[in-house]
């Protein structure tokens, strides 16, 4: 409320003076006249007085008074009087002059009271300066401290002449210089004393005390310092105090954030690392994109977990690239970092399709129908785009519907047709020639309504809270036929539509509206309704397929149950099809360095008060063609810096403007720019050291800045300050160039701080902290002093090479060695390297363990002992940066050798440095270096043993390491010189030899390849010591750019017979290369050239393309294949087998293909089987050699296809015993078969039956016991593989099968004894009749049967003419003097107690003269008595 009154007031009081001064006629305001009081500056000098007067006695109170009014005088005398006046020119002028002769009044007064304020302050001082002993006016105080923090003890003194300090740990002097490097640092400033101890560890806990003494006298103070480690909060702290340890460490980021690239529907998560565990109050951590909150979903999860947080995007689209900006809550507000996302395009299913647009928005929603609208892509796909296709569907649904048939060419479209409270997601399409773009992200869904709803409603609150709605609707029940609608208007104009808009009729009626609209060309009268089949809804619709430039009225009429309204009033005319122009590109694109990696662009916004959607940026590498998209989301500002581009290429830029029309033709391209780092002032010096020191000067030493500002140090400013003094004092006026500076003109005994500031180009750089204290004493002891600039180069993932510079105090003799300790960061545990000390100021530090981070420091050896260590190094990660060089070892285009080392990172101000095993330069009679642009060479001008060692490479003025190095051995040596020589001395470098090619036609190719040719390269073929030129017969190509020399003779015979040599020259380069073309090689030639000319003859007429082949089918048919081609009609098509034709095959004159099939192939049809094809313009045939080996692989396919169909083994119980069998669908002997019972081989006995059939593999058992139990193993070996069966005869399967076997016995038996007629009887006789008919057969059983004839079914009486003879097993019945009643069926019965048969013939007997029935006339029929064997 305070602030607010305070404000409050003084809005009112600039009110006023605002009001009180005259404004001038004239447009120019005056300047306000200071006085020189007011622009008085004090000199550093002045204001260390007034320090010094403040610390060392009290101001006496008269002093007081008078420098109070001296000060209320000036301010009286400074007050600001401006006049100004509105009238006149002339009081302007007036008041002008008198301000500047008050000027000159107040110049002289402050001049006046100045020299005698001056005076009077000096006057004092020097009585202050007069003596007083020191003390303490702030005393020390205790301090307890975690550990590993760092404590700061700090008191404050009064004394004149500033005293001498000492401070003491346990009353032991601390010296700077035996104590380890950054452990104290001690200050003196204006009589305030402090002790900074870092790192504070267990030992740290003592009682410290200052001791300080002039002339006048001494004082002390003391102080305990309590260092404790922590076990938790129970640590001995309160809670309270442990809290605010806490909060008093905060967490910070621990790296930038770098920019992030992304691909479509691919995921990506940026992550943003801190440097310990956020504390409570930090935990509420906010994602930001382009300013937009970002909050934990599906498509954005937020996490942070072991110091990190991070954002993840599940499926990256266009519209997730922008600005990301984290923000961390801090005590002092919050803490942010920003950096930029890219999202490329996914890979076109249409190569050359351009990207897919994005930011697909719904604007003007109504009741059916919206207003679309998108950006267009920054990629084009290399063709202009055509136009888009937008597509709809019903939320949570994949059923996409297209919106309109043809491409629409502006980034915004009206959707018609919608239904009333749906819910509608939308995405678009671009096209270019080369095909479509993928969707873009569907919009976020929208639900159609009506807008104008709320406005027809009246709300009334009342009786706490309730409320009555009114509708207007309700109200307007009287309204039946509608008004007409008013304010038709176009709301959009555009080349493919125009959208229309009108106001609803007031009042409209309770019954729901529908509007009709009607189009008419301006000059004529007649009128033409536009949506007659599709009634709007809404106040709003879109008419497309205008006439273009044509002028057109519009006007609308109202609907409802009750009838339709009067048209409105017309619209004001509109011209269709009028093309939406796109945007200028903005102007003035400049490019500016930004890192080493990155570009800064700056361009002027669009004037005329246009503006874009946005900007696309494209950048291109100089000397290429392609240009790059940037970003795929539109910038709105108009700079932006563009990452990720490589370290010392060269680029060029520019920017498209983006629009409803699409994209804007490029800016003007940005001058090329190299990507190198924007040049700034250097930041501070560091780690000051004492390298020498005499009774009257000292040699300080430091390390560079250690960010250099992209360009070359001019050098340094060195400043000195006494401890016993205030002021500091320049050391040099000039910079220095060096690191290393020798301090005259100190004063023995006292201490002595130091501190610098680079300089470069850009300017002077930040001022460094002041110097540990260095005591001025001269330096007597016997050890060496310590090493310097300790650095390192060639950092690998296991090793780096160390440098420093020797001691510049040598002690009692020269310094014999140096010893290297290392320790890792955060270690205070320093471990010594090498054993036995190294005599160079280089050494290459191994073994490294990867990824960890070490320090370095050197102490010196002399004859007396080791010196203190050197300041120890920067901390270095044993890593290998990406993209690190090493050096190039070759030759070139002229033969020279040479090592290269290329630099994309250096500056312009960068030299490359060369040595030779770390000692210097290479010696400069022996090499030469060339440099152009990134890229450094160092050639051997005459390459010898000599030049043998360690080459090594660094670059200067650049904030990080670029160095390497490389051996040259003797044995890379001589591969160079002959590589060299080869250069020097150049042979035409061959490819492929001579080779021999027979062509078609029986042409011979002899041809060789060598490398690429120049036009002017030429050829000398040489036949047998002459040379040839090229004729029909001898044709010689030369193709010289392919580096190809071929010759083709045509028609190749004895007369070819030699060598050829072809001797090739281009420029200095030659050489040749001889074929021998003699004896066997000539003959083989030959003999093939005569076979493929037959061969290229004979293809005139039909022949083979596919030669004869075998195929086993599955049913183990035999196959034989072949297949011809150019055939006619009368082709006629043969088979043969060894020479002589075979019938069974098939021919097909339509596809070519012959077939012949053998069913089942056995060892006659081994042999050679042939098909011929011929006709009147020539034959051709094709071999099959089926014998020996060939035979042998078509059986063993056979025996495999067969066994394969090997049935698993059955057992079939017979009357003999037990059979066991498999099926097969083919059996060849060539298929060895082998039986296991029990696992042993069964061989074929008396009762054990092995043996096959052509289906069938089987095993017989007779009269089987048990001691056929077991299990039965078949192998079947079809020549390459075994096949094994097995089954089980054991158990119930035994006990079924004997039992059935003696069934199968016990049946055998019977039937083999029944009775039965064997044989003899035939099926019909004839006799003449007053013949002897006699009738035999057999008849057998055991007993003998019992035997009976029957005629036509009745017994036959053996009596008179019928008789019946039994002779063993033959039985004869004969009948005498057959009459014609002897014709009928007889038959002969047997039986037995086994069982019976009856055997049967049928007697005819025909009369003299007659011809029987089925036989000839010329027949002469016997009756013959046949007896049965």
């Amino acid at each position: 409320m305070g602030s607010r009154t305070f404000f409050h007031h003084r809005e009112e009081e600039q009110k006023e003076e605002r009001e009180q001064s005259l404004q001038m006629t004239s447009t120019t305001r005056k300047k306000r006249f200071k006085t020189s009081e007011e622009e008085e500056t004090f000199s550093l000098s002045e204001l260390s007085i007034a320090a010094a007067l403040a610390l060392t006695s009290e101001i006496p109170q008269d002093y007081k008074l008078r420098r109070e009014a001296a000060i209320l005088e000036l301010e009286q005398r400074g007050q600001k009087r401006v006049r100004f006046g509105n009238e006149m020119e002339k009081l302007e002028k007036e008041v002008i002059r008198n301000c500047r002769l008050l000027r000159v009044r107040a110049d002289r007064k402050a001049l006046r009271r100045k020299a005698v304020e001056k005076a009077q302050m000096e006057k004092d001082y020097i009585e202050l300066r007069s003596g007083r002993p020191p003390m303490f006016w702030i005393p020390l105080r205790v301090h307890a401290v975690w550990e590993r923090m760092e404590v700061t003890l700090a008191c404050t003194v009064l004394a004149s002449p500033p005293p001498q300090v000492t401070w003491y740990k346990n009353g032991v002097p601390i010296n700077l210089r035996l104590a380890p490097a950054g452990k104290y640092k001690i200050k003196n400033k204006f009589g305030m004393l402090t002790l900074q101890i870092s790192r504070c560890s267990m030992e740290d806990s003592a009682e410290y005390s200052v001791e300080i003494k002039n002339q006048y006298g001494e004082a002390y103070s003391f102080a305990t310092v309590l260092v404790r480690k922590y076990y938790g909060k129970e640590s001995g702290f309160d809670s309270e105090i442990y809290r605010r340890s806490l909060i008093a460490r905060e967490a910070d980021f621990a790296f930038s954030m770098k920019p992030l690239f992304s691909k479509e529907k691919e995921p990506f998560t940026l992550s943003c690392y801190f440097s310990s565990d956020l504390l409570e109050h930090q935990r509420d951590i906010a994602w930001f994109r382009d300013d937009e909150l970002l909050q934990n979903s599906e498509c954005h999860k937020l996490k942070y977990q072991d110091r990190e947080a991070s954002l993840t995007v599940s499926c990256a689209h266009k519209e997730d690239e922008g600005f990301y900006t984290i923000r961390v809550p801090s005590l002092d507000g919050y803490k942010e970092q920003t950096t930029y996302v890219f999202v490329r395009d996914a890979a076109a299913e249409t190569p050359g399709a351009p990207g897919s647009p994005l930011n697909v928005k719904c604007h003007d929603v109504n009741k059916d129908c919206l207003i679309l609208s998108w950006v267009a892509p920054s990629d084009n796909g290399g063709s202009p785009i055509l136009g888009y296709f937008i597509e709809r569907c019903v939320a949570g649904s994949e059923d996409w519907v297209p919106c309109n048939d043809r491409p629409v060419k502006t980034c915004r479209y009206p959707v018609l047709g919608l239904t009333e409270g749906q819910t509608y997601q939308f995405r678009v399409k671009a096209i270019n020639k080369a095909g479509i773009s993928h969707p873009s992200k569907t919009s976020a869904p929208v639900t159609t309504y009506d807008p104008s709803k709320d406005k027809r409603v009246t709300v009334i609150p009342y009786d706490e809270g309730r409320k009555i709605e009114v509708f207007k609707d309700d109200l307007e029940g009287h309204i039946k036929v509608p008004l007409p609608p008013t304010n038709v208007h176009t709301s959009e104009v555009r080349e493919d539509y125009v959208a229309l808009a009108w106001h609803e009729p007031d009042p409209r009626g309770r019954e729901p509206l529908n509007y009709y609209v009607e189009k008419s060309i301006v000059g004529s009268n007649s009128w033409q309704m536009v949506n007659l089949d599709m009634p709007v809804n809404s106040p709003r619709f879109a008419l497309f397929d205008l006439v273009k430039g044509k002028s057109y009225c519009f006007r609308v009429r109202s609907v409802n149950k009750y009838g339709i309204s009067e048209p409105s009033l017309p619209s004001e005319p509109i011209t269709a099809g009028a093309k939406l122009a796109t945007l200028p590109p903005p102007s003035r694109v400049l490019a500016f360095r930004d890192t080493k990696t990155s570009v800064v662009l700056q361009w002027d916004k669009l004037k005329d008060g246009l503006e874009p959607l946005g900007y696309y940026i494209y950048c291109r590498e100089t000397g290429t063609e392609g240009w790059q998209t940037v970003n795929n989301k539109p910038v709105t500002c108009n700079e932006f810096t563009v990452p990720g581009l490589q370290p010392g290429k060269e680029y060029v830029f520019c920017v498209k403007s983006v629009s409803e029309a699409g994209l804007s033709e490029s800016s003007p391209e940005t001058d090329p720019i190299v990507v190198r780092p924007a040049i700034a002032r250097p930041s501070a010096p560091r780690g000051f050291v004492l390298l020498s020191c005499g009774k009257s000067e000292m040699t300080i030493g430091w390390k560079p800045p250690k960010r250099r500002g992209g360009t070359k140090l001019l050098g340094y400013f060195l400043d000195q300050h006494d401890t016993s003094e205030l002021d500091w004092h320049e050391v040099n006026i000039r910079p220095i160039p060096q690191r290393v500076y020798t301090v005259g003109n100190l004063k023995e005994g006292h201490l002595y701080e130091f501190r610098a500031c680079a300089v470069n180009m850009a300017g002077v750089g930040e001022v460094s902290e002041p110097s540990d204290a260095f005591k001025c004493e001269e330096w007597t002891m016997p050890e060496p002093g310590p090493p310097y600039d300790v650095k390192f180069t060639e950092v690998r993932d296991s090793s780096l090479m160390l440098h420093w510079q020797a001691p510049l105090y040598t002690g009692a003799g020269p310094v014999t060695g140096y010893y290297v300790d290392v320790c890792e960061e955060g270690s205070e545990e320093w471990k010594q390297i090498n054993k036995q000390p190294v005599a160079t100021t280089h050494m290459k530090v191994s073994d490294l363990e990867t990824g960890k981070c070490f320090i370095f420091r050197v102490r010196a050896l002399n004859k007396a002992g080791i010196g203190p260590p050197s300041l120890p190094s920067d901390p270095v990660v044993a890593k290998t940066k990406p993209g690190t060089n090493e050096i190039e070892l070759g030759v070139d285009e002229e033969g020279l050798i040479y090592m290269a080392f290329e630099a994309p990172e250096k500056n312009d101000s960068s030299e490359f440095i060369w040595s030779k095993d770390y000692e210097g330069p290479p010696d400069a009679d022996r090499v030469r270096t060339e440099e152009k642009g990134n890229k450094s060479k160092l050639i051997l001008t005459n390459p010898s043993e000599k030049d043998l060692g360690v080459y090594s490479v660094e670059v200067t003025d650049v904030d990080e390491d670029i160095s390497a190095s490389c051996t040259l051995t003797k044995e890379d040596l001589d591969k160079l010189l002959k590589r060299s020589h080869e250069i020097r001395n150049p042979l035409i470098k061959l490819i492929s030899g001579w080779n021999v090619d027979v062509l078609e036609k029986g042409e011979v190719r002899l041809w060789l390849e060598v490398e690429k040719l120049s036009p002017n390269a030429e050829l000398h073929l040489i036949f047998n010591e002459k040379e040839l030129k090229s004729t029909p017969t001898h044709k010689i190509n030369f193709v010289k750019g392919k580096g190809l020399v071929e010759l083709i003779i045509q028609n190749f015979c004895d007369d070819d017979k030699g060598m050829y040599t072809a001797q090739l020259q281009d420029g200095k380069a030659k050489n040749q290369f001889t074929l021998v073309l003699l004896d066997d090689r000539f003959a083989q030639v030959a003999e093939e050239a005569d076979a493929k000319r037959r061969e290229w003859k004979k293809k005139q007429g039909p022949y083979f393309i596919e030669n004869l082949r075998w195929k086993v089918t599955e049913s183990c048919e035999v196959l034989l294949t072949c297949k011809a081609t150019n055939l006619r009609k009368d082709t006629s098509f043969q088979w043969f087998f060894n020479k002589k034709a075979r019938t069974g095959g098939v021919f097909d004159p339509q596809t070519g293909i012959g077939t012949l099939c053998v069913k089942k192939i056995t060892k006659a049809d081994e042999g050679q089987y042939k098909a011929l094809v011929s006709d009147d313009r020539g034959e051709d045939y094709t071999k099959l050699d089926l014998t020996k080996g060939s035979f042998e692989d078509l059986l063993k396919e056979l025996c495999r296809i067969s066994a394969l169909s090997a049935s698993p083994l059955k057992i079939q119980p017979t009357d003999e015993g037990i059979k066991i069998y498999t099926d097969v669908k083919y059996y060849t002997d060539y298929m060895k078969t082998t039986w296991y019972h029990k696992e042993k081989q069964v061989e074929s006995r008396d009762r054990l039956k092995a043996g096959s059939t052509m289906n069938q593999i089987w095993l017989h058992i007779l009269n089987p016991t048990d001691a056929d139990k077991g299990k039965y193993v078949l192998e079947l070996f079809d020549g390459n593989d075994t096949h094994k069966l097995s089954t089980d005869l054991s158990g119930q399967a035994f006990e079924d099968a004997l039992a059935e076997h003696r069934r199968l016995k016990e049946a055998a038996v019977a039937e083999k004894c029944r009775a039965r007629v064997v044989q003899g009887l035939p099926d019909v006789a004839t006799i003449m009749e007053d013949k002897t008919l006699c009738l035999t057969c057999c008849v057998s059983g055991d007993p003998y049967p019992e035997i009976s004839w029957f005629k036509n079914e009745k017994v036959i009486v053996f009596k008179d003419r019928y008789k019946m003879d039994v002779k063993g097993t033959v039985v004869t019945i004969t009948i005498e003097k057959v009459c014609n009643e002897d014709t009928g069926k007889y038959s002969i019965y047997v039986k037995n107690k086994y069982g019976s048969e009856t055997g049967q013939v049928t007697i005819s007997v025909y009369k003299h003269g007659e011809i029987p029935v089925g036989t000839d006339e010329k027949t002469q029929v016997e009756t013959v008595m046949r007896k049965p064997k």
